[in-house]
């Protein structure tokens, strides 16, 4: 297994939406809509800037995981918080350092943007397994509790 990590472009948004569809049945037990879920993943590919890159790792042209990093600013530290989401490895790619491949490029990208201040992520809390693999790269709880309310 060769795995490279790159941007993911137009062509991937079919293999990323579903990922993001079988993330959210793992994890959530949630079934997304389909067409609501595809065009979200391409708003994003299309304007990474603003809305978060994706990044797939690949063995060879076979894409095996993903994440995608969205932005906070923090005013309070003058710098970039990056949010690390829609983690997925492939079932049969788990616990061959996937993750770990991907986890690795964004912080290098992190290190070399000069202005990010930190790498964050939620998890489900019941997800011990996924806990245990943030903590083993760094992770440590804050002192927030997560919060939300819809607008409508």
């Amino acid at each position: 297994m060769s795995l490279t990590v790159r941007p993911a472009a137009a062509d991937d948004v079919a293999v990323i939406a579903e990922y993001n569809r079988r993330l959210a049945a793992e994890t959530e037990h949630v079934t997304l809509d389909p067409a609501t879920l595809t065009a979200g993943v391409s708003a994003a590919v299309a304007d990474p800037g603003h809305r978060g890159p994706y990044f797939l790792a690949c063995d060879g042209n076979d894409v095996v995981g993903q994440l995608q990093i969205t932005f906070e600013w923090s005013d309070w530290r003058n710098g970039w918080f990056w949010w690390v989401q829609g983690v997925y490895v492939r079932a049969d790619y788990r616990q061959r350092g996937v993750f770990r491949k991907l986890f690795d490029a964004v912080i290098e990208r992190a290190k070399a943007a000069g202005d990010v201040i930190g790498v964050r992520l939620y998890v489900e809390r019941d997800n011990a397994a996924a806990q245990a693999t943030y903590a083993r790269l760094g992770f440590r709880p804050t002192s927030y509790l997560l919060l939300e309310r819809s607008p409508h």
